[in-house]
């Protein structure tokens, strides 16, 4: 847990550059690069909050994705600089919902979102299972502290055509 104690506003714990095989043939990054670079910062959220490589290790327990919703809002290009934010949208004893937003880091525009939801799985028996008490405490301290921040406009949509006559 080597990231700043700023737990006040959304987390920004995870940059990168957009990198050159990332570059799909339409000349900015395929889509699938947006989810690996968020998957990077849901690695850093995931590290902060204790839920590093040693707990998986120690603790033979990991987190397992199991809904994701992405939108995509503006091209990033090779080369281009990312930073990221993690709000912790609710939590309870097995699961997580927290929300990254992708930013282009120079031009400060608002590139992607990602809304997620994670479990806390005993490897073992690959079933859910409680987080233990030090996480879930981390957890609360967290979600404490982003209680009061605005709920992202794109959380909990749902896709669908508009109606067209």
């Amino acid at each position: 847990m080597s990231a700043p104690e700023i737990i006040d506003g959304p987390l920004a714990l995870h940059a990168e550059p957009v990198r050159p095989d990332w570059i799909d043939y339409n000349g900015h990054m395929n889509v699938a690069f947006y989810v690996l670079a968020f998957d990077h910062a849901t690695d850093a959220f995931f590290d902060f909050i204790g839920l590093d490589e040693a707990y998986r290790e120690t603790q033979n327990a990991s987190t397992f994705a199991v809904e994701s919703h992405v939108c995509y809002l503006r091209e990033l290009h090779e080369g281009d600089p990312m930073r990221f934010t993690t709000q912790l949208l609710g939590f309870d004893a097995k699961r997580l919902h927290y929300f990254h937003r992708m930013y282009h880091a120079e031009g400060g525009y608002l590139a992607a979102t990602l809304e997620s939801l994670s479990l806390h799985v005993d490897m073992a028996t690959r079933r859910v299972a409680p987080m233990p008490d030090a996480i879930f405490d981390r957890l609360a301290r967290i979600h404490e502290a982003h209680a009061g921040l605005p709920r992202p406009s794109e959380a909990g949509q749902t896709i669908r055509m508009p109606t067209s006559r």
